[in-house]
């Protein structure tokens, strides 16, 4: 752990825990915080769980959570036009089909009197005003579906329903997720969602809620056998939600972020692969959902966490990624996911530590020895946000002969791609960013992509392309062919290219200027 004077600079880096920022006003749920601070960044606990002013000291990434359907919110919207218009005259008449039945209070106490599901549901009573009315409602609703199931209990659009009013009272119990309701209702919510998925098991909704709901209970176990299998359930119930509507990021996000919990809890040597799968899931988001900050956060903080668990072990677990790699990577997508959405606290804190590992305070805190030398980390390589290897034809020739491609250096930051041709580095001078740096030298012929001239980025496999992981950028003035070293690297450079460009689109690339030259 770090020591005492270690931990001012850490906190001051961005260390310590920063408020959790609310969703947008599409969303419903809240980000959740990574808790343990002695546990890599990829864990998480219960937000309830503060870190002491010593723990806070250590490196830590948290989560940002993703979110449900809006079905919830346009039932609730329903529902209060529902119970305002019933309010309106006690001589109208509901229709059966879509109220809890014209038969009245009578059956009203009847339903309420046999149902546990009810019993627990008229026990929340909601921690303020705001509370106490949404919860008003959501008994409305619950009673509306308990009744649509006595008169047709193979109504599965009813159960479906019901497990969300059952899950939205559990959010209404309180900060204490510990409580014996919250648990109940979830349990209860997970059932509804069970029979509904056995009536239409095409019903993806279902699925992807239903998996959230067992998330939760998972959440109140820490780090338990019982955990670890609701976590494995959560897993197959996202997959299951991703099968039947794959063009879904929120689910792909929130998959990963359950293998993220499952690695923290199953044995060592299975977390590798479970945190693999997690960071596919991530990038599976994002193809489908380019500007997806959430997804872009949370693969910056796998990658931070299996770099962190790699330095652990002392060896490379992965020998085409090295831990400088990983460390690196992570810091790309942190980068980007902060300049899409600058105003979160939980990415600016992240911003802040991946930029301050590049000083001595990482090496105090790593305590990472092979043979006696502390291991530096390079993170972003300031003033670019990537610099790496592509084979690249002569400029201006992309058909030239394949013993005519050339390995060398190109740098990406928010203005585009370019080739450099390195000469000393001893001496500063001014980069492409204006800004002091190691002494690069831009030859005019060298190959330059503007970010503002990129139409698509892909990889592609080509015969007339020299052997390996080849890159294509179709630019307005036509495609340019690069090979990067591995598959691996393939997907660093194609992820930062085209996050530089979903920035460059969404009118921030001076919040990464200012992130990379600043």
């Amino acid at each position: 752990m770090a020591s005492p004077s270690d931990e001012s600079e850490l906190q001051n880096g961005g260390g310590e825990a920063a408020p959790e920022p609310k969703v947008e006003a599409n969303t419903e749920a809240e980000a959740k915080v990574d808790g343990d601070p002695e546990q890599t960044a990829i864990q998480s606990d219960d937000a309830k769980n503060t870190p002491s002013a010593e723990q806070s000291a250590e490196p830590e990434l948290r989560n940002d959570e993703g979110n449900k359907t809006f079905t919830m919110r346009e039932l609730l919207s329903e529902l209060k036009d529902g119970e305002g218009n019933s309010a309106a005259g006690e001589g109208e008449t509901r229709d059966a089909s879509h109220h809890y039945s014209s038969k009245g209070t009578q059956q009203q106490h009847h339903t309420d009197n046999n149902d546990p599901a009810m019993e627990l549901i008229n026990s929340v009573s909601g921690v303020d005003e705001e509370g106490r009315s949404r919860q008003r409602i959501l008994a409305f609703a619950a009673r509306r579906y308990a009744s649509a199931i006595e008169r047709n209990s193979e109504d599965y659009d009813a159960l479906y329903n019901w497990a969300l009013v059952l899950q939205e009272s559990a959010d209404n119990v309180g900060p204490d997720s510990s409580s014996p309701s919250k648990d109940a209702l979830l349990e209860e919510a997970c059932k509804k969602y069970d029979e509904a998925t056995h009536l239409c098991p095409t019903l993806h909704d279902a699925f992807y809620n239903w998996a959230i709901a067992i998330s939760d209970r998972a959440k109140m176990r820490g780090r338990t056998k019982e955990a670890e299998e609701l976590w494995k359930q959560a897993t197959k119930n996202y997959e299951k939600a991703v099968q039947l509507n794959w063009n879904s990021p929120q689910a792909l996000n929130n998959w990963g972020l359950a293998l993220q919990e499952l690695s923290a809890i199953v044995p060592a040597r299975e977390k590798q692969t479970i945190v693999r799968t997690a960071i596919s899931k991530f990038r599976a988001a994002i193809q489908l959902q380019f500007d997806f900050h959430r997804a872009i956060y949370n693969l910056g903080t796998v990658l931070y966490g299996l770099a962190e668990d790699t330095l652990r072990a002392g060896a490379v677990v992965d020998k085409e990624v090295s831990p400088n790699e990983l460390y690196s990577q992570s810091a790309i997508y942190i980068a980007a996911a902060h300049a899409l959405k600058p105003n979160y606290s939980v990415y600016r804190s992240a911003l802040r530590l991946v930029r301050s590992m590049c000083g001595p305070s990482l090496l105090r805190n790593l305590d990472y020895m092979v043979h006696k030398e502390v291991v530096a980390v390079m993170v972003l390589p300031l003033p670019f946000l990537k610099v790496g290897y592509l084979t690249a034809p002569p400029a201006g020739n992309p058909l030239a002969p394949h013993s005519d491609w050339k390995r060398t250096q190109f740098v990406l930051n928010h203005e585009g791609l370019q080739q450099l041709n390195k000469v000393e580095q001893k001496q500063t001078t001014q980069t492409l960013s204006g800004k002091t740096g190691d002494v690069v030298q831009i030859d005019k012929g060298a190959i330059r992509v503007d970010v503002s001239d990129i139409v698509s980025v892909s990889a592609c496999t080509d015969l007339t392309l020299p052997p390996g992981a080849g890159l294509c950028i179709d630019t307005i003035y036509g495609p340019v062919f690069l090979i990067a070293d591995s598959w691996e690297s393939l997907d660093g450079w194609f992820d930062a290219i085209r996050l530089v460009y979903t920035i460059f689109a969404r009118g921030k690339s001076d919040v990464l200027a200012g992130i990379i030259t600043g």
